[in-house]
C-alpha cells in the first residue's frame, strides 16, 4: 500500500470524481483507505458515505450554508487548509471532481505552495463535468463554454457569448445562483430556458427544467450543481456581426462591400450617425435598436477594412477602449477619491494630459485640439465651452451668461452690414450656446427639435392651405400665420 502522508509536512490534493466510490480512480480509493483523517470541500459528497469506516472526514460544509460570499468561503478555506500543510504528515484535503479542473481553492492552494516551497501532491479524479454532460447530453467539444461559478463574481455583464452553449458549474448555493442570474439577466430574457443539473446519491444527474428566473428557486442547489445554458441563436454575438462583414469583403462576398475604403464610407458613417441621433430625439426605441445597429456595422466594417490592411483589428478596438476607459476612472476602478462630476471631468483632463505626454504629443497641443474639426458648428462650439470650464475659464454663475448675451446682442444690432454683422452674429451664437450648456441643454439637440417643430407645423400650413383652395406663394403672412396658430393649436 502506498503512503498515506509526505515525509515531513505538505498538502494532498485529492479528487473524489462525480459520484459514488465506483468514480474514485484505484490511487484516490487506495489512499483514502490509508488514511485517517481528511478534509473536504463537502463531507456529503457521495464517494464519502459509509465507505470508509476508519476514516475521518472534516468538512467545509457549514462554511457554504452560512457564509456571506463564494470568494470569502474560499479564501477561508484556502487558509485552514495551508495552514494544517504545515503539520507534521501534512494534510489531505478532497474536492469534487478533479482537483486540477474548475476547483478555485486548489488553484490558490498550488500557487501558494510553490511560492512558500511547502510539498503538494495531486491525486487525480474523474471530473464531474463528464457526468453532468453526459445528463444533458452535451458534446463538450461541441462549441461548449463551461466556468466555473466563481469567475463570474466580478462581472456585471456575461464574459462569454450568447451565440454559444454554456455550463456554469460548482454553483455552491441558491444565493450564488441568485447572482449569477444578475448578471445573466443582462443578456437572456427571463423566460430564457435552462437546466439546473445536480449529482445525485445515486451518481445519476438529476435534472431541473426551468427558466432563467426560476432558476434561483431550486432547493436543490450544491457545490454539485451546474446550470446550463442554450445560445439565444447563433447570430446573437458581436462576433457574429463581424463574420458577417468578414464574409461581405470576402471573394465570394458583396462587389459593392468588397469596393468600399475608409475614406468611401466616411459619409455613410455620418449619415448614420445622425439617423441614431433622430431616432434617439424621437424617443422610438424600435428605431433606435435599428439606427445602433445601423452604427456599429460602420464601426465594424471599418475594423475589417483595418484588418485587411494590417492597420488594426476589432481586438485592438475593444483592448485600447477598455484599457482607455479603467485608466481615465481611477475612481472607480482604483484608489482616487473625487467628490463630484466636476472634479471627474478635471481630473479626466489631467489624465488626458499626462496621456499626450506619455504618448510622446507634444504637451503644447491645445486642450481644443482634440474636439473634431468635422463637428456640426453648435455641438463644436458646446464641446470647446464644456473642456474650457474644465480648468475653471468659466462664468461664476448664469447671470454673468445673460449678460453676455445681450452684450452681444447689442453689438449685433449696432454693428455695420456685412461682414462685420456676420461676425458680431457668430458671437451671439457662440454666447447663446453657452446658455444652453448652463442651463443643461444639448443646444445641437434642442435645434434640431425646434426644426422637426417648424417642419411640423409648416406641413399644416402647406395641408390648410390645400384644403381651402389657396396657393401659399399668394396668401398673406397674415393668412399663413392663422393656419400657424391652429397648428400650434393642435400641439
Amino acid at each position: 500500500m502506498m503512503t498515506t502522508s509526505l515525509e515531513e509536512s505538505g498538502i494532498t490534493l485529492l479528487g473524489l470524481g462525480p459520484g459514488g466510490v465506483e468514480y474514485l480512480t484505484g490511487e484516490a480509493k487506495e489512499w483514502l483507505l490509508g488514511c485517517s483523517e481528511i478534509y473536504a470541500r463537502t463531507a456529503s459528497h457521495p464517494a464519502l458515505q459509509d465507505h470508509f469506516e476508519k476514516l475521518t472526514v472534516h468538512g467545509f460544509d457549514d462554511l457554504y450554508e452560512y457564509g456571506a460570499s463564494l470568494q470569502g468561503i474560499h479564501e477561508q478555506i484556502v487558509s485552514v487548509i495551508l495552514e494544517l500543510g504545515k503539520k507534521p504528515g501534512g494534510v489531505t484535503y478532497a474536492v469534487p471532481g478533479h482537483p486540477l479542473f474548475g476547483d478555485v481553492t486548489c488553484k490558490a492552494i498550488i500557487q501558494s505552495c510553490r511560492e512558500s516551497g511547502m510539498p503538494v501532491r495531486v491525486i487525480q479524479g474523474i471530473s464531474y463535468l463528464g457526468l453532468i454532460c453526459s445528463g444533458l447530453e452535451l458534446d463538450i467539444c461541441q462549441n461548449l463554454t463551461i466556468l466555473d461559478s466563481l469567475v463570474l463574481k466580478d462581472f456585471r455583464f456575461p464574459p462569454f457569448s450568447p451565440a454559444l452553449p454554456v455550463l456554469i458549474a460548482q454553483l455552491g448555493n441558491r444565493e450564488s445562483v441568485q447572482k449569477i442570474q444578475k448578471i445573466l439577466l443582462a443578456v437572456y430574457p427571463e423566460d430564457h430556458p435552462v437546466t439546473l443539473v445536480h449529482i445525485a446519491e445515486n451518481n445519476s444527474p438529476d435534472i431541473e427544467k426551468l427558466t432563467l428566473a426560476e432558476a434561483g428557486r431550486s432547493e436543490r442547489i450544491g457545490m454539485l450543481s451546474g446550470l446550463y445554458l442554450p445560445a439565444i441563436s447563433p447570430d446573437a454575438s458581436f462576433e457574429s456581426l463581424q463574420d458577417v462583414i468578414a464574409h461581405l469583403r470576402a471573394p465570394d462576398g458583396c462587389p459593392w462591400d468588397r469596393e468600399q475604403t475608409h475614406q468611401s464610407l466616411r459619409s455613410s458613417l455620418l449619415e448614420e450617425t445622425y439617423e441614431a441621433l433622430t431616432a434617439l430625439d424621437a424617443a422610438d426605441p424600435e428605431a433606435m435598436q435599428e439606427e445602433f445597429g445601423d452604427l456599429v456595422m460602420q464601426v465594424v466594417m471599418h475594423a475589417q477594412i483595418a484588418s485587411e490592411l494590417g492597420e488594426f483589428s476589432m481586438v485592438d478596438i475593444v483592448q485600447g477602449i477598455n484599457r482607455k476607459l479603467m485608466r481615465r476612472h481611477p475612481h472607480v476602478f482604483g484608489d482616487v477619491d473625487v467628490k463630484d462630476t466636476e472634479n471627474v471631468l478635471k481630473n479626466w483632463e489631467k489624465l488626458k494630459e499626462k496621456e499626450r505626454g506619455d504618448n510622446g504629443k507634444k504637451l503644447r497641443k491645445g486642450m481644443l485640439d482634440g474636439v473634431p474639426k468635422d463637428y456640426p458648428a453648435l455641438a463644436q462650439a458646446q464641446e470647446y465651452q464644456k473642456r474650457a470650464r474644465r480648468v475653471g475659464f468659466d462664468w461664476s454663475d448664469i447671470q454673468g451668461v445673460l449678460d453676455k448675451v445681450r452684450e452681444e446682442l447689442v453689438e449685433f444690432q449696432e454693428a455695420a452690414a456685412g461682414q462685420e454683422k456676420a461676425g458680431e452674429l457668430g458671437d451671439l451664437l457662440f454666447s447663446l450656446v453657452n446658455l444652453a450648456r448652463w442651463c443643461d441643454v444639448d443646444a445641437e439637440s434642442v435645434l434640431r427639435e425646434t426644426n422637426q417643430k417648424f417642419k411640423r407645423r409648416f406641413r399644416h400650413v402647406e395641408e390648410r392651405a390645400k384644403e381651402t383652395g389657396q396657393n401659399l406663394s399668394e396668401m398673406t403672412l397674415e393668412e399663413m400665420d392663422a393656419f400657424w396658430d391652429e397648428a400650434k393649436g393642435l400641439e
